[in-house]
């Protein structure tokens, strides 16, 4: 997108009017030095004088409002972020793990979402055929003692003879979430559990969503008592087309009785191997996220403790795990993204994990002091299960899943917003004590502010959430000036604009937002990590808005709040500078200044980013002092986020409607006068001569222009 033009061309004079412009305008000396009768490069070398005359006369004076930006860059007034600052938080929320980022592509793969009764609701496992021909019921006769509901299906037409199948057959098929994306020539892999005393001809396929076109078929030939018992079948799928809306299938045209469990089906590509959907986990990806916190707030505690988030019951082969019901925001997990792939998917983000544990607590009960201590336990166990050496109980588990080396968890989120509640505070100290006693590096994090931590009441970081409307975030950017210093620091671990300026997830929600993460850079001497929240939301499945990442079966976009995320991947680890601005009647200009640099080639840039939240066109100058190392004439990059209208949003018809916008800066230097356009957020990355190079640590690279 590099010198792409930007969209609001209402606030952005466009070539042609220059028209505008008379001869005796243009200086005396550029004008004779352009013959008429010659249109060579001395032509277009004026133009290109006269379009930048034009941005510093009729621009800047059009602005109306100017303003200066003073940054001190000397080494002796640098503050170091920190090296976790920015990172993300996961919540099963909007179907954004089960039909979202967990690949798996069959919903109710083991036909325990209608619950422990039988007969049970399969949805959305539907028939091919009708009651004359087939019918299908679960029982209780699985294999696994942890998932006993299974799914029996009574076949009652043939081949030949009076009761004569239908052509294609009779039996059941899945639509997955909202349908299945199943791409050309692409691979995927077939699992399931089949038994039967009757010999059968039964054919697994790949469909659209009427059935009529088939994708991909495998059959399964079997004499009788070949399935006598559970038995475990496997095998692969190669799609001759493409098919967004597609379905899974097994159907058959022999008579006889046939009971399926744990039906999977899964790309044989996924990210790093590990199951997470690739398109959505490389979003993800792109943002070089320092931390990945989860697996939820509410979701974590349920609003009954019998459907909370228990790490142990998702850990250890996906097909032994019960599963449970999302009470909180109403839909069935299979767990299939539990413990093991949340620690696993840290890692291959190269983010820390932030486990946020069950403390005892629903939205609607909570666990006594007097038996809190097997809660406790289980939390210990857990990180055990993430940390422990493979001879211990639970990191034998970890070893048998194929992760013989500890994860790295070092941070333990006690609770989601609970201090209120009757027994946070004694139940608290407890598994305090406890997780210090066997592993005191980690640092517990608090759900009660800062004010009531004491070392009777001890927390090494103390959880904020902040929600609310677009101009209150804006000026929530000095929220933590006047904190403390010394003492726990902050985790800001949920913020969102919401209510009607938010939208689906408009521009005035991402530049509020981003006024709100300049001001945490610039306090990050109080405040340790931040993440928004929610972090994805499938279309089909709504639960809250907005989101940063929207998705369906097989296709993504980000959100405004998105793209403004890239503006702050540099900025984790990163020196930070003292930034001033001085401007009369025009309180909407927030900055900072990082010097970071770029691991892949070296180079060491200064980010400047300034938003401007106002409606005025802002005519700023740039005033830099204090850097040892001069800045390059060419090099630099100057990145936008703007657009038309406050509440644009970006969308499936509309994907880049509002995303950063990118440009080269010519003639860079310590002094700058440049243009601020109204609603935007605007980065300058000046390149630094390399040589003399003393006051730059190496951070990981995550520059916007590379990644766009």
């Amino acid at each position: 997108m590099r010198g792409r033009r930007p969209r609001n061309a209402a606030l952005r004079p466009r070539f042609p009017q220059i028209r505008h412009w008379r001869a005796s305008a243009i200086p005396e000396k550029v004008a004779m030095a352009v013959p008429r009768r010659s249109l060579d490069g001395r032509l277009f070398w004026v133009l290109g004088l006269v379009c930048a005359m034009y941005q510093i006369f009729f621009v800047r004076s059009a602005a109306g409002q100017t303003a200066q930006l003073s940054v001190n860059a000397s080494p002796q007034n640098t503050q170091m972020i920190p090296e976790n600052m920015f990172g993300i938080f996961f919540e099963e929320i909007n179907h954004a793990g089960a039909g979202g980022l967990w690949a798996e592509l069959v919903n109710n793969r083991g036909f325990e979402a209608g619950g422990p009764n039988t007969p049970s609701n399969i949805d959305p496992w539907l028939i091919i055929g009708d009651e004359l021909n087939i019918i299908v019921a679960t029982d209780r006769s699985s294999c696994f003692a942890t998932n006993p509901i299974a799914l029996r299906m009574e076949v009652l037409c043939e081949s030949s003879g009076n009761d004569v199948c239908p052509p294609g057959g009779v039996g059941i098929y899945n639509p997955g979430f909202w349908g299945m994306n199943i791409e050309e020539a692409k691979v995927y892999k077939v699992s399931m559990y089949i038994r039967s005393s009757d010999s059968m001809d039964l054919t697994v396929s790949l469909t659209s969503s009427d059935g009529l076109q088939n994708l991909a078929a495998y059959t399964i030939t079997a004499d009788k008592e070949d399935f006598k018992e559970w038995a475990k079948v496997e095998f692969d799928l190669q799609s001759s087309e493409r098919n967004s809306n597609s379905r899974l299938q097994l159907t058959t045209r022999t008579s006889g009785i046939v009971w399926f469990d744990q039906v999977s089906l899964m790309p044989s590509d996924t990210y790093m191997g590990h199951g997470y959907r690739k398109d959505l986990a490389s979003m993800l990806a792109n943002l070089k996220p320092k931390f990945l916190k989860f697996p939820g707030g509410n979701y974590v505690m349920g609003n009954y403790l019998l459907n909370a988030f228990r790490w142990s019951e998702t850990v250890g082969p996906w097909e032994e795990r019960p599963g449970h019901f999302n009470d909180v925001w109403g839909y069935w997990t299979d767990d299939g993204l539990g413990f093991f792939e949340f620690l696993q998917l840290a890692e291959d983000l190269g983010a820390c994990p932030v486990w946020v544990v069950n403390d005892g607590a629903s939205r609607n009960e909570q666990v006594p002091s007097a038996t809190i201590a097997a809660f406790v336990k289980d939390v210990v166990d857990g990180i055990e299960f993430a940390r422990g050496d493979p001879g211990t109980s639970w990191g034998s588990v970890r070893a048998a899943m194929g992760h013989p080396e500890p994860f790295q968890l070092n941070y333990i989120s006690m609770g989601n917003q609970e201090c209120s509640m009757h027994y946070y505070k004694e139940n608290y100290r407890k598994f305090y004590s406890a997780i210090k006693a066997s592993y005191p590096d980690i640092k517990i994090i608090s759900s009660c502010d800062r004010s009531t931590i004491s070392p009777v009441e001890p927390a090494d970081l103390y959880d904020v959430h902040v929600y609310t409307s677009s101009g209150d975030m804006f000026s929530k950017s000095s929220m933590f000036d006047s904190t403390p210093r010394g003492g726990p620091k902050a985790i800001v671990s949920e913020y969102a604009v919401t209510g009607n300026d938010a939208g689906r997830g408009t521009l005035v929600a991402a530049l509020a937002e981003a006024a709100f993460l300049i001001g945490l850079e610039r306090n990050s001497d109080a405040v340790e990590m931040a993440s928004c929240a929610p972090l994805f939301v499938n279309d089909n499945d709504r639960r809250w808005s907005p989101d940063a990442i929207v998705f369906n079966s097989w296709q993504h976009y980000g959100c405004p709040n998105y793209w403004m995320l890239h503006f702050f991947k540099e900025s984790s680890g990163a020196a930070l500078h003292p930034s001033t601005i001085q401007v009369s009647n025009y309180n909407q200009l927030v900055a900072s200044a990082i010097t970071w640099q770029n691991s892949k080639d070296g180079n060491t840039y200064l980010k400047i980013k300034v938003l401007n939240f106002g409606n005025k066109a802002v005519d700023l100058s740039i005033s830099i002092t204090g850097l040892e190392n001069e800045i390059q004439t060419f090099g630099s990059i100057k990145t936008v986020l703007t657009s038309g209208s406050l509440r644009d949003e970006n969308s499936f018809q509309q994907p880049d409607k509002v995303v950063p916008v990118e440009s080269p800066i010519s003639n860079a230097r310590e002094e700058m006068s440049l243009v601020l356009d109204p609603y935007s957020l605007t980065s300058f990355d000046l390149l630094l001569d390399p040589s003399n190079s003393t006051m730059m640590h190496s951070v990981p690279e995550s520059s916007l222009h590379s990644s766009m």
